[in-house]
């Protein structure tokens, strides 16, 4: 078997249970607290109790602030994969969310000096939270039924875009205090109880955009199924995945929501802390194997207002 190793950052959000049993190595984000620094993932912290704190946090009012992975970072954590003679595969947010993704390349031609027998492989996984991480859990599969890094890197590259996010919050005050939307536009959102859905674009750097918008809470959740009847590929076979920011019945009614229109296995995880910060508590993402977001989807068919959001700056 032609094994090689596989890493993600943490804003691939993978449950413990599935990143272990598949062997995936996570390089975390840090965030700011107050001032403190600490890490967006711990091996042996459980994630739903540094989730639970961060998002009650967040919720009293403190001030929060995230950080890329820079270049240093990723080269101490694959440099003992490459010491030992192995590949490796790293698969990244968004380039077009986060600046992490050029530090992993940069990371990687450094590495390839130090260790020229050796290759590392950079994916720009499009996506984040729990869609960043599915890609990570099928590549792992493959990897584990005997394909190659570069049949592993391939299958990205013709499947990255296929994998859907979209994602609604509770508050718009979230969005607008990270330059998501204007003053003027959450006021007016609030009032009139207005969800925006937003999604991951299929631009070559992938941002997130707002999509569409539904007045009241259920309303947005029942969006998002639709949303997923009508672009989900093979749902009786494929997993897809929810995560949320600390608002855990929100997320069992869509799994319920997602059954009826058939979704068979379901994957649900408290939203990565990485971008939590600038969507906020009561977040609600949902995560799919479907249509190539880059084919016949409009920019956007309604907004909040009209806007379109901008990247994440780290």
């Amino acid at each position: 078997m032609n094994r090689f190793d596989i890493y993600a950052d943490s804003a691939a959000n993978i449950p413990a249970d599935l990143r272990k049993s598949r062997d995936i190595r996570i390089i975390s984000f840090t965030y700011l607290l107050c001032g403190k620094e600490y890490p967006c993932f711990e091996e042996d912290v459980p994630f739903v109790e540094t989730a639970k704190r961060y998002y009650d946090n967040i919720r009293a009012g403190a001030e929060v602030k995230t950080s890329l992975i820079n270049k240093e970072q990723f080269k101490e954590a694959v440099r003992p994969s490459l010491a030992a003679g192995r590949d490796a595969l790293l698969i990244t947010i968004s380039s077009g969310v986060s600046g992490t993704y050029k530090q992993a390349e940069e990371a990687a031609k450094e590495l390839k000096e130090e260790f020229p027998d050796q290759r590392l492989i950079v994916a720009d996984s499009a996506n984040a939270s729990m869609a960043e991480g599915l890609l990570a859990l099928k590549v792992a599969d493959l990897r584990d039924l005997g394909e190659s890094i570069d049949s592993c890197k391939k299958w990205l590259d013709e499947n990255t875009y296929k994998m859907n996010s979209y994602f609604t919050v509770d508050d718009l005050k979230y969005l607008r205090r990270s330059g998501r939307i204007s003053a003027t536009l959450a006021i007016a959102g609030t009032l009139l109880n207005f969800k925006p859905i937003l999604r991951a674009d299929g631009s070559a750097n992938a941002k997130i955009v707002s999509f569409d918008k539904e007045r009241g809470r259920k309303k947005a959740l029942a969006a998002l199924a639709r949303i997923y009847a009508e672009n989900a590929t093979n749902p009786e076979t494929s997993v897809c995945s929810i995560t949320h920011a600390d608002c855990e019945e929100d997320a069992l009614l869509l799994a319920d929501m997602l059954r009826r229109v058939g979704a068979r296995e379901i994957v649900i995880e408290y939203y990565d802390l990485c971008t939590g910060s600038h969507v906020g508590p009561g977040t609600v993402a949902l995560f799919f194997m479907g249509k190539d977001r880059r084919i016949g989807v409009s920019e956007e068919r309604a907004t909040v207002a009209g806007t379109v959001t901008q990247p994440i700056g780290r």
